[in-house]
């Protein structure tokens, strides 16, 4: 259960606590007698000095016994001089003391022990007093920074970030985006001169909302933003403004708008949105809880902007579809920005960039490199670069050459590279799997050009055929898809066709070759049986690229036919595909022996292998209308 903040003290009550707490103490040191010196006397002397007249005052405590003689003289065991004294009485008592006391006329007092007295009240007091320390730190952490690190204001801005300078990046750091950058450029146009706009009548958007997957560069554009129009950079994860305590997400908010006004003009970026942003109305107990109440007082913030406000707020999210509408109306983030992943340019680009303080080695080309990352982002393209760079650090070379890219490269796509002790048997099955998918890719006109083969385990692969992109692909065409499908579905054919049998190698290819079939016949419509229906059973999420489970909305009778035409399509799939194996045997053959025997084939030796004496395949029969989609272009680059 969330617990609220200690609700801050007013400061007449501390200081009359404090007044207390003096006072209190002042009686405590009144109340102790003040301890003179006195001359401690045995108790037989104290008896003679009684009966010869002498004692004028005596006072009882318990079993000790203070007086004061009539004048000064010798009473202690040195033959000092002294008035007062004292002595203990007998524990037993003495019943001829106070008769003797009363012959002489002797002033008796009696007090309380010295235990029962001042003592006493101080050893009552020191709970009270405890209790009033532990209040008073309380509220000096409540006073906020005038009070130290630690207060209450500390705690409030834990996380927000204020840029004592202007954030040095700029535009030309941020490689690709044409379409973004030029969405923000008007903003930075407004942060310069806002007098310009206002003359007009013109209202900048205070609002923008940065879309797109994780790592494109949501982050990098807002502060190239600030650092072009030159002005403070506040910025905050979502995150963060969620604590244990009620109220410190909007308390938060608060203080971060509040900064902002006053060093504005000035922007405002907000990261991972969605954390608390989500659709209101979700929360357990009707959803008024923290996260609502934080997004409640975003809402109010942003509403409360006044048109001579030069503030920008900026936020990112890579998922937009969960947003509350609230948030999306016009007047707060109004202004949608979508960065995608980067094409084929944009990448070369961004790795320009990144590389600028990279010694490149003469074969590293960039051109190459960012043909072979296709979807990659500015993040995965950035630690590739470093990668490369702590590769060529362990081998020690002075510069960074292309061999420390492509195997970096291949690290991070398919994992590790892993020293296995593969069974010769199960080394050349493996290598006539991977054989079967390059043969019919080289021969299939529509696929994509083959980059290389390899038998080499990594990751959880044995072994991978890839394929890179001449162009990037926007949409995928039929024929595409076709060949896509042949190809995943040759490894297995292959198999089956020189072995006799086929193993579980085929699993991946299998999934993604029904998956594609599915999405062709359901959501692309290439199934002449069934035409343009949108008959999928799920639902992609934005920029995640992975689907989300939904309510059939289609009868029995079409799943049916959904299942028919995935099933034909895949099995006119392999019907290609062997046929393009069997009239490629013994180029097949002699590939499968060069591969056995150096494990990587790059795409020149490939082609030696296979163009020696390639049969050329005059007709190969047309796959039936009915095949499968690939997930994204990014999977150009697909292991087996």
């Amino acid at each position: 259960m969330k617990q609220p903040l200690v609700p801050v003290m007013p400061l007449w009550l501390t200081w009359l606590m404090v007044a207390l707490m003096i006072g209190t103490l002042y009686w405590i040191i009144q109340a102790v007698p003040e301890q003179e010196v006195r001359q401690e006397i045995p108790y037989s002397v104290f008896k003679t000095l009684v009966r010869e007249g002498v004692v004028d005052e005596l006072t009882l405590r318990g079993d000790r016994a203070e007086g004061q003689l009539s004048r000064p003289r010798s009473i202690g065991p040195d033959g000092a001089s002294a008035q007062r004294f004292i002595t203990r009485v007998p524990s037993s008592g003495d019943e001829s003391l106070l008769p003797l006391l009363e012959q002489q006329q002797v002033l008796v007092t009696v007090e309380q022990a010295p235990g029962e007295g001042g003592l006493a009240r101080l050893l009552i007091m020191v709970p009270w007093l405890f209790l009033l320390v532990v209040i008073l730190l309380m509220y000096r952490r409540t006073l906020g920074g005038k009070s130290g690190p630690g207060g209450l204001s500390d705690f409030l801005d834990k996380g927000i970030h204020l840029q004592a300078n202007v954030p040095r990046v700029k535009f030309d750091d941020v490689a690709g985006h044409t379409n973004a950058k030029r969405e923000v450029t008007e903003l930075v146009e407004f942060m310069r001169d806002p007098e310009r706009y206002r003359r007009l009548g013109a209202d900048v958007p205070h609002g923008v909302l940065l879309m797109g997957p994780p790592g494109t560069g949501k982050t990098l554009l807002a502060k190239a933003l600030a650092g072009e129009a030159g002005v403070p950079f506040f910025s905050i994860s979502a995150s963060e403004f969620i604590e244990v305590y009620v109220g410190v997400g909007a308390s938060r908010v608060r203080r971060l708008f509040e900064a902002a006004k006053k060093a504005a003009p000035s922007i405002i970026f907000i990261d991972e949105l969605d954390s608390v942003g989500r659709t209101r109305g979700t929360g357990i107990g009707g959803g008024h809880d923290e996260r609502e109440q934080t997004l409640n007082q975003i809402l109010a913030q942003m509403d409360g902007f006044d048109s001579s406000e030069a503030v920008i707020v900026l936020a990112a999210t890579n998922r937009p579809d969960v947003l509350d509408a609230a948030l999306l109306r016009p007047g707060r983030f109004d202004r949608h920005v979508t960065l995608d992943l980067p094409d084929r340019q944009e990448r070369e680009a961004i790795l320009a960039v990144h590389t600028r303080r990279v010694p490149l080695g003469e074969d590293s080309d960039l051109a190459t490199i960012s043909a072979g990352t296709p979807g990659f982002s500015g993040a995965d393209l950035r630690n590739l670069v470093n990668e490369a760079a702590m590769a060529a650090a362990r081998e020690g070379t002075d510069k960074v050459f292309m061999r420390h890219f492509e195997e970096c490269r291949d690290r991070l796509l398919m994992g590790t590279a892993r020293t296995l002790a593969i069974h010769p048997e199960e080394r050349h099955r493996l290598a006539v799997h991977e054989c079967g998918h390059t043969v019919v890719a080289f021969h299939s006109p529509h696929a994509d050009p083959l980059y290389k083969v390899s038998i080499i385990p990594r990751g959880r692969s044995l072994g991978g055929t890839q394929q890179l992109p001449d162009r990037e692909r926007q949409t995928l065409t039929e024929d595409y898809l076709r060949d896509r499908l042949a190809v995943l579905l040759a490894g297995r054919v292959a198999e089956k066709l020189l072995l006799g049998s086929v193993s579980s190698g085929a699993d991946d290819d299998i999934k993604q070759a029904t998956s594609l079939a599915r999405a062709m016949v359901s959501r692309w419509g290439m199934s002449e049986e069934l035409g343009p229906l949108d008959l999928r059973q799920s639902e992609e999420q934005p920029f995640l690229g992975r689907e989300i489970a939904q309510p059939r909305h289609y009868s029995e009778h079409f799943a049916r036919e959904v299942d028919a035409a995935v099933h034909a399509m895949i099995k006119q799939a392999e019907v290609r595909a062997t046929a393009i194996i069997n009239a490629n045997r013994r180029p097949f053959e002699r590939l499968v022996a060069e591969l056995e025997a150096r494990e990587t084939l790059d795409r020149d030796t490939i082609e030696q292998c296979l163009r020696g004496d390639a049969v050329e395949l005059a007709a190969a029969e047309p796959l039936s209308a009915n095949l499968v989609p690939l997930p994204a272009s990014s999977d150009m680059e697909r292991r087996s």
